[in-house]
């Protein structure tokens, strides 16, 4: 077994992670093979979300997880299987998403499925990612009159503007 690897694939979608929820586009982009697809999740309403190539992964999340946007994202219990330079992994996935602009969050999981490759230059990259949600909610600020957020990341690059504009949501 090819521990070096299985760490390398698991750092490899730790940064994925990350970068989504620190809006670190530019970085991310290193993740993906060029040819990368993903699949995020089913919805009643929305159906699945189909990528295809790494600029459209990437721009779609720049695009939609903007600043008024936190997310956070857990994963965890990956079973991983390489075969040369590919391999195969599935992670349990928790995700609170927090839209300040429409006063909602939503919190759900799934179980994504990957794929990666080895490059020629020795790294590991994703090139398939996708989950099928477990299940999703969506609650809203004005049903929990307490509920106050004092601070996120993106209060001072709020498009508004304001100072504090996160403690004004609640």
């Amino acid at each position: 077994m090819d521990l070096a690897a299985l760490e390398e694939i698991r750092q490899l979608k730790y940064r994925y992670l990350r970068c989504v929820d620190l809006k670190r586009w530019d970085e991310i982009a290193e993740v993906f093979t060029a040819d990368a697809s993903a699949e995020y999740g089913t919805h009643a309403v929305r159906g699945q979300l189909s990528l295809h190539g790494r600029d459209e992964i990437v721009g779609y999340l720049r695009d939609n997880l903007g600043p008024e946007i936190t997310t956070v994202h857990r994963c965890g219990q990956p079973e991983i299987t390489i075969n040369g330079d590919k391999a195969t992994g599935t992670w349990s996935f928790e995700d609170t998403v927090i839209a300040m602009t429409y006063r909602v969050w939503i919190r759900g999981a799934a179980f994504y499925e990957d794929s990666y490759e080895r490059g020629a230059d020795g790294r590991w990259r994703i090139s398939h990612t996708g989950y099928r949600r477990i299940y999703e909610t969506l609650s809203s600020f004005d049903d929990t009159p307490s509920l106050r957020f004092l601070d996120t990341m993106w209060t001072a690059t709020a498009s508004s503007g304001e100072a504090g504009a996160a403690e004004k949501t609640g």
